[in-house]
């Protein structure tokens, strides 16, 4: 891996390492802690939501049912037939319901990560994760008011909004430091 004064190939990469260096997130970082103690306060709560009794961590499965939900909203409303767009709406409600447990876990996740800078990293991954829902619950409210074709944009921008911030969730899963 290059080093963050090394620039790589890929600026998605430095984008990355500009993030865990970057001080300006501390305070997001310490704000979040706070809230996330509440975790360390109930050890089983916190072994539950982070997955221990899986034999790994549960976040990154959790992460599909959203993902897929709304991934599959948007194919219907890009390519579906005639008439699917109550489907597309269901299915972004499903992905807004299951958002919520997999947010958990994945504060469970960020909880136990050892480094500060994969803390930083995991601040702008929740905050694009929680932009990605606001654009999906918006998404709903106006799939569920009969304006399907701004519900799909805005069905279509979570679908960018996640996708950013699961480069960086993968990131960390894969380069993270976690506590065990």
């Amino acid at each position: 891996m290059s080093a963050p004064d090394n620039p790589s190939q890929n600026p998605l990469v430095d984008l990355t390492h500009a993030l865990e260096q970057d001080g300006a997130f501390d305070d997001a970082v310490d704000i979040l802690s706070r809230y996330a103690e509440i975790l360390t306060e109930r050890p089983g709560l916190q072994s539950l939501l982070r997955g221990d009794w899986f034999g790994h961590h549960l976040h990154p499965t959790l992460t599909d049912f959203p993902l897929g939900a709304w991934m599959s909203a948007s194919l219907l409303d890009l390519i579906g037939p005639e008439g699917s767009e109550e489907a597309a709406a269901r299915l972004v409600g499903l992905g807004v319901l299951g958002a919520l447990p997999t947010a958990l876990s994945g504060l469970a996740d960020w909880q136990s990560l050892a480094e500060r800078r994969d803390r930083r990293v995991g601040v702008v991954h929740a905050a694009g994760n929680a932009a990605a829902l606001a654009a999906y619950s918006c998404s709903w409210i106006a799939r569920r008011r009969g304006r399907h074709r701004l519900g799909a944009a805005l069905g279509l921008l979570g679908a960018g909004l996640s996708g950013g911030a699961g480069y960086l969730g993968g990131h960390l899963a894969e380069h993270g430091t976690f506590e065990e």
